[in-house]
């Protein structure tokens, strides 16, 4: 597709914290049945349940199911809160959902590539004011998991550039960066991201950082490297999906 940015673009349809019940089939599926029309892939910023039941993530693969666009995905804590993890992740997958740890996809669009690197991540908060590896062992996994997290997240950016990707796509969960928490009570940032993330995202390279988590902040924000990114919880774009446009002739991408 051509589009505003004079070359192929890869148009790309975000939400996260949709939040969905047993009683919540069909809630979204009517506006998701348009994505062929202005989008070439679906992300999902976790918080796709309330409770991470089976039965919820059952109703969110009904949603998701031959959209006629791919679906990519990671979980978000409430994703978490039933221990039933990769229960759902397996629920999501039969859907034809790529379900993304840690991992990446690639994605043919426009004569070129796409890729997409996906963690959860985890909170631990921002330079200066964030969480350290000290003191009591459940402090220092606390700290260990943010870190292996994003850890994660810079392997599976790192492999998209060795795939020779014409665009790239960071998705997580929780914030990287402490711009589209504005609105969020500055108390609880630390509980709504990790630097470590920004700190992937610039080191590996990206085009575009997608998140959720965070329901009373907002859309915009960019990384020290410069790399754009995006709050998509449906509670701050406040629509079933936002829509933004990345080129792929070249590096960086705005929407």
């Amino acid at each position: 597709m051509h589009g505003p940015h004079e070359g192929p673009v890869v148009r790309v349809a975000a939400v996260g914290d949709i939040h969905l019940g047993e009683e919540s089939g069909g809630l979204l599926r009517p506006s998701f049945a348009t994505l062929p029309l202005c989008a070439d892939v679906l992300l999902l910023a976790g918080d796709l349940t309330r409770h991470g039941t089976v039965a919820e993530a059952e109703v969110v693969a009904e949603e998701v199911r031959n959209l006629g666009v791919p679906v990519v995905a990671v979980l978000g804590n409430h994703d978490y809160h039933a221990d039933q993890e990769e229960e759902v992740a397996r629920v999501l997958t039969g859907a034809g959902v790529s379900v993304l740890e840690g991992t990446s996809v690639t994605l043919p669009v426009g004569g070129g590539t796409v890729g997409i690197a996906g963690a959860k991540g985890f909170c631990g908060g921002f330079a200066g004011r964030s969480a350290g590896e000290f003191g009591e062992p459940v402090m220092k996994e606390f700290v260990r998991t943010a870190r292996r997290a994003a850890e994660g997240l810079h392997r599976a950016l790192a492999e998209l550039a060795s795939d020779g990707c014409r665009a790239r796509i960071a998705l997580t969960h929780y914030a990287p960066v402490p711009d589209t928490l504005a609105g969020e009570p500055t108390e609880i940032h630390p509980f709504l991201g990790s630097y470590l993330l920004a700190e992937a995202i610039d080191a590996s390279g990206a085009d575009l950082a997608v998140h959720g988590h965070a329901h009373l902040g907002t859309e915009h924000g960019l990384t020290a490297g410069g790399v754009r990114v995006r709050n998509v919880a449906q509670p701050v774009i406040g629509r079933a999906f936002a829509l933004y446009h990345l080129p792929l002739t070249r590096t960086g991408g705005r929407d």
